[in-house]
């Protein structure tokens, strides 16, 4: 069994890594030049020829793509191969406008797979492993992604897919699952259930891959409290790949990006200017070995920052910081930006569970915020501090935190409705664009 930390690739000296990503992205530019009209049509747009791309120092002059553009060349405008020489798609939920599919060939899926398994073996997986994968399978990337990268690393798979929480249980406890693999929403969902049942000695569990949503330090801190574990990032796309673009090692310091598939940037989202390693903006993607759906430069409206600041693990790929919210995700409110990660650390600084709702509202000409917490078990057995108490504590936290008053309402527990998948977290009534 191929050991997929592969140090001639993931310590690779810096010099060394641009020259690989230069030479792959010059055939990359080619290759969609020559086979995607979409493409070929923008780049004239813009005065850029294929010869002008000598390397990673001339990406600035590739133009950007949009989901919006996805979308508009839905389904087989940004097709780069012929139809018969693709094996799968994947496709995002469609939640926000027309769906996004993405087309691999068997080479993209191996790439794919290849890094899940640095993933799960930056978490400390080996064959000796249970994995237990409850992302979503079918068209969604999570559940397919693990799945290749726990057989390349050759752990014991267990398909779980996302819900039915007892079976999960059952699953875990019987056959002794040691990585688990889903949102981290669900993974708190799991930890309750667990603890709830009494089954917390009977969980063989030592880490987790978590991703698909955003989440704090607070919620990763929770939850290996709550599972006895250590939690580890995962950061992907449907539109580049699926899980796997980047990972966290053991330092738990930014993820690791694959970058001898992957070129990153970060730009200011409003000039499209690049910016500086360390400075905070929107995270682009250029995919340099793709060959079905490559994309070049892909603003994935993720917000976080770079860094190369050397890591203790050994690994020498540029990390990026969780990201702190997406530049469309954004709420303004009151004429402030508020993130719903903002929101999150002050509950769960205040000793409540990620199970919150944030509801935005129009009435009149003026916006209205509220938060919607439930109590843990614990707060609601101490008769000791009243509900009144409590909401006027969280509501005093989130005028510090963001600067104006947040209506807070604290409820019972099991009252929000959980998640087996993307936990809902803002509700906006507003209908700001009809």
């Amino acid at each position: 069994m191929k050991n997929y930390y592969q140090p001639e690739i993931e310590t690779m000296p810096l010099e060394q890594l641009q020259a690989l990503q230069s030479e792959r992205l010059v055939k990359q530019v080619k290759h969609v030049y020559e086979h995607v009209p979409f493409y070929r049509g923008r780049m004239d747009e813009a005065g850029v020829k294929p010869e002008d791309i000598k390397g990673i120092e001339d990406l600035p002059k590739l133009p950007f793509i949009t989901k919006d553009d996805l979308r508009d060349q839905y389904p087989y405008g940004l097709l780069a191969v012929p139809l018969e020489d693709c094996v799968r798609i994947q496709s995002t939920s469609g939640t926000t406008g027309r769906r996004v599919v993405a087309f691999y060939t068997m080479e993209d899926i191996n790439i794919w797979d290849e890094c899940c398994a640095r993933a799960i073996v930056a978490a400390g997986g080996t064959k000796e492993d249970v994995c237990h994968v409850c992302y979503g399978y079918g068209l969604f990337t999570g559940g397919p992604g693990l799945n290749g990268g726990s057989h390349k690393v050759g752990c014991l798979t267990l398909p779980m897919s996302s819900g039915n929480t007892e079976r999960q249980i059952q699953f875990m406890t019987d056959l002794g699952s040691t990585i688990l693999c889903c949102t981290p929403s669900y993974a708190a969902n799991l930890a309750e259930s667990i603890n709830e049942k009494g089954l917390r000695d009977q969980i063989k569990l030592k880490a987790g891959i978590f991703g698909a949503e955003p989440w704090t330090e607070e919620m990763r801190h929770n939850i290996e409290e709550a599972l006895g574990i250590k939690a580890y990032d995962i950061y992907g796309l449907t539109e580049i790949a699926g899980p796997g673009v980047s990972f966290e090692c053991e330092e738990q310091a930014g993820m690791h990006i694959q970058e001898d598939h992957f070129i990153p940037e970060i730009i200011d989202p409003d000039t499209g200017e690049v910016l500086p390693e360390g400075e905070v903006g929107e995270l682009v993607f250029t995919c340099i070995t793709k060959k079905a759906f490559p994309l070049l430069r892909y603003r994935t409206r993720d917000l976080c920052y770079l860094t190369r600041k050397k890591c203790s693990c050994g690994r020498t790929h540029i990390r990026m910081h969780k990201p702190t919210g997406r530049s469309d995700d954004m709420l303004i409110v009151k004429g402030v930006n508020v993130f719903p990660s903002q929101i999150e650390t002050v509950l769960l600084n205040q000793g409540y569970q990620a199970n919150y709702q944030i509801v935005v509202d129009r009435v009149g000409n003026n916006d209205t915020i509220e938060v919607q917490v439930e109590l843990t078990p614990e707060m609601a057995a101490d008769t000791s501090v009243s509900v009144a108490e409590r909401e006027k504590k969280v509501v005093t936290g989130l005028k510090s935190m963001l600067g104006i008053k947040v209506d807070v309402s604290v409820v019972e527990p099991k009252t929000i409705v959980r998640s087996d998948g993307k936990a809902v977290r803002v509700v906006d009534k507003r209908n700001l664009y009809q």
